[in-house]
Formats: structure tokens, C-alpha cells, sequence
């Protein structure tokens, strides 16, 4: 059996942090991914705002503790495990390098510093961005590769020395109105990754964030891409889409085959925490609404856990 967790993001824009966590408990979730995030929210980020000087090199530790503070408060008064974070992005300025080097450099320490913020609310899985340029500053393979190994390979003994995990996640570009495979939106791919990311850290400090939309929009099969990355799989951003927008909403909603999901999970064996990434129903939805929207998204996942428990009985039988 595994435990379920939903984002704080959408819920804390109206009720703040602490409600945030309050309603995701009276939900019925075991955890919570903490959209650590909207500390430096991304349109601030893509304008080249300036950095929170928490999330600065010249910032003690301290301050970045207290930043991430009412995350660790609220999950400790409600009972609730910060199984996953995710961290500010994009992590690299995406309009190509030039001009940008400096932000880009400052950027990473941001990074850096987001995996201690994370260790100091309990947090063991970081879900930071792959590095990539936009549809229109496209580099090789090769060369993607590159930035991806140099920027996450910075991070590798801040996670080693925090305990913290890491996690890549299959991503998407946008170019007039389509979605367009980005990075690691291969299972293959996404696997070699981390294989070779971890290979050369010389230890175990990068895993793989499952996002189930971003895997919906590009038109790659969710069952093959969990039975390709295996325990990769750190943890989840799941919701729905109708195929043509990331619309993250919840299950059966869009267009997903939740069958094929499940069948992965079950595949797999997975048994640590699947995590719901349905910010939008608050956007969509009466407020009134929402609290009972959230329940269903926990009774989806309840559900999911069991199908998938009956599919291992079966197979064992």
C-alpha cells in the first residue's frame, strides 16, 4: 500500500499556509507537497525579479529556515508528513544563455539553498526542474545533457550532506498553442538521467518525479513510462488534462487512462507516496466546492491503492 499526498499550491493562495494544511488533513491525505515555490513565484522568476535574499549566497542558514518555517509548523500541528517540495522555476533562465549568466549563477544558489530549506521542514524528496532553454533556443542532446549534468551535479553534495532527494521531472515546451516533448519526457531517457547523474555523484541523491500530465500532453504511455523508471520513481505529480492543456486537474477530468496508471503502480510494486498536483480545481470550482472536490481527489487515490493491490493478488495467484 502506498500513502497520499496533494500540493499545497491553490489551497495556501486562499487559506495561506496553515489552512492549506488544515484542510489537506480533514481531506483524509497522509502528506503533503509543499509548494515551497511560491516563495519566489515563477513569473517574478522569468522577469528576472530580483532573488529573496533567504534564497541568496550571502544569507545565513538561518534565514532560510525561516522562510520555509510555516511549513514545518503546519505540518507538525496537523500531523502531516512534508513527503515532497517543489522547488522555484524554471531553474535556468530559458531564453538561451546570453546575458543571462549571472541570474543563472544565482538561480542555482537558489536551488541549493531550497534543498536546505527543504531538510528543515522534514522534507526528503526536492522536485527541481531539468535546466533547458525555450522552444525557440533549442540546443542538441548532447548539449542539454551538459547543462543538465553541470547544474544538477552543483546540488549533489548539498543533498548528500542534508539527506535530501533530488527528483528530475519529465517535462514539456510550448510553441504557438502545442505542447512539444522537452526534457526527460522519454522513460528512457528520464532513466539515463538518473542513472548517470547518481553514477558520477557518486551516490544515490537523485530520484524521478512522475508528472502523469506533462506525460498526457506529449502523448507518452503512463503505464510504460512507471514500468521503465522502476524505483526511480521517487514520488508523483498526478492529475488530468484534456490532452492540449496542462490543466492539472483532478483524476477523470481530462482524458487520462487511469487504468494504465494503475496497472504501472501495480507493476512496480509501488509502495512510498503518490502525490496529487491539482491546483487548478481551486480555480474552477466554488470555493464551497473545494473541500469536497479535495476528499474526491483523496477517495481517487484511495481508490487507485486498492485496484492496484487487487491487480498484485491476482498476479500472485
Amino acid at each position: 500500500m502506498f500513502k497520499l499526498a496533494v500540493q499545497t499550491g491553490g489551497i495556501d493562495d486562499r487559506f495561506g499556509v496553515d489552512g492549506a494544511y488544515r484542510l489537506i488533513r480533514e481531506a483524509g491525505f497522509d502528506a503533503v507537497d509543499a509548494n515551497v515555490d511560491h516563495l519566489f513565484p515563477t513569473g517574478d522568476l522569468r522577469n528576472k525579479r530580483p532573488i529573496p535574499h533567504f534564497f541568496r549566497r550571502d544569507a545565513g542558514e538561518q534565514e532560510i529556515m525561516e522562510a520555509f518555517r510555516p511549513y514545518r509548523e503546519a505540518a507538525e500541528k496537523y500531523g502531516l508528513e512534508n513527503y515532497q517540495a517543489h522547488a522555484p522555476f524554471p531553474s535556468v533562465i530559458q531564453n538561451g544563455p546570453a546575458d543571462n549568466e549571472e541570474y543563472n549563477e544565482a538561480l542555482l544558489e537558489m536551488l541549493r539553498r531550497t534543498v536546505i530549506g527543504a531538510a528543515s521542514i522534514h522534507c526528503r524528496n526536492l522536485v527541481i526542474h531539468p535546466f533547458y532553454y525555450d522552444y525557440e533556443h533549442q540546443c542538441s542532446l548532447e548539449e542539454e545533457w551538459e547543462l543538465n549534468r553541470k547544474s544538477y551535479l552543483r546540488l549533489a553534495a548539498t543533498a548528500k550532506e542534508y539527506g535530501v532527494t533530488i527528483c528530475l521531472e519529465n517535462m514539456f515546451r510550448n510553441y504557438r498553442g502545442k505542447r512539444i516533448a522537452g526534457v526527460c519526457n522519454s522513460p528512457y531517457e528520464a532513466a539515463a538521467y538518473v542513472d548517470r547523474l547518481n553514477e558520477e555523484a557518486g551516490t544515490n541523491v537523485f530520484g524521478f518525479c512522475l508528472d502523469t500530465g506533462h506525460a498526457l500532453l506529449v502523448g507518452t504511455d503512463v503505464k510504460n513510462f512507471i514500468t521503465a523508471l522502476g524505483d526511480r520513481i521517487a514520488c508523483f505529480h498526478v492529475h488530468d488534462n484534456n490532452g492540449i492543456e496542462d490543466q492539472h486537474l483532478a483524476p477523470y477530468m481530462g482524458v487520462q487512462d487511469w487504468d494504465r496508471f494503475i496497472e504501472g503502480l501495480a507493476a512496480v510494486r509501488y509502495d512510498k507516496t503518490v502525490s496529487f498536483e491539482t491546483f487548478n480545481i481551486w480555480n474552477r470550482v466554488d470555493a464551497e466546492l473545494c473541500p469536497d472536490l479535495l476528499k474526491f481527489i483523496e477517495k481517487s487515490g484511495r481508490m487507485f491503492d486498492r485496484k492496484a493491490e487487487e491487480i498484485i493478488r491476482q498476479t500472485r495467484s
